[in-house]
């Protein structure tokens, strides 16, 4: 019984130990400046995308939909593909974040059922984030070049040439208050 009751009290002292910590503004700062970098990708995006696998090949119509998140310290992501009949052959969320006392940058990404936090480093073209998938590596490489942004995904094997299986080029169409607009707002 004690044990529970103590369980108990954890419980509910730990949102107020969370809540009694200051705020880091150096920190927040930190990731403003880094996420600033990522700006190029805000809006909304469309076009082909190609993707092989066991089952043959998959084209969509690719579209994401970026937008600043947290007082731009966060940035979302959605992607959908849709098939040429109209319905979603494809969806994933993901939310690109930097950790300012590791100096380094994450892809926390969910789709087709699976999800993860990766490591996501910026390149000086665009960024590239890899996935752990036994003895593979899952590569996904992009780029903005003439206001095209184009990515694409290799399986990596030690002592093999990478194998190609996903492409998209996407044009920018507009742009979104996603996510931040339409919140709620103070009484």
């Amino acid at each position: 019984m004690k044990t529970i009751i103590v369980a108990g009290l954890l419980a509910l002292a730990f949102p107020v130990a969370v809540q009694a910590q200051p705020t880091d503004t150096a920190a927040i700062a930190a990731q403003r400046e880094a996420m600033a970098k990522l700006n190029w990708m805000h809006g909304t995006w469309r076009g082909p995308a190609v993707s092989q696998s066991p089952q043959g090949e998959h084209r969509v119509t690719q579209t994401e939909r970026i937008g600043g998140f947290l007082d731009g310290t966060l940035t979302m992501m959605e992607g959908k593909g849709f098939n040429p009949d109209g319905s979603v052959g494809f969806n994933a969320l993901g939310v690109v974040s930097y950790d300012a006392q590791a100096k380094s940058y994450w892809l926390t990404s969910w789709a087709l059922g699976h999800g993860g936090k990766f490591p996501f480093r910026l390149t000086d073209t665009g960024y590239v984030w890899e996935i752990p998938a036994g003895p593979q590596t899952i590569r996904y490489t992009a780029t903005l070049a003439s206001g095209v942004w184009t990515e694409v995904g290799d399986y990596i094997t030690a002592g093999q040439a990478p194998v190609r299986f996903f492409t998209m080029t996407l044009t920018r169409t507009g742009d979104t208050d996603w996510p931040a607009g339409g919140n709620v707002t103070k009484p």
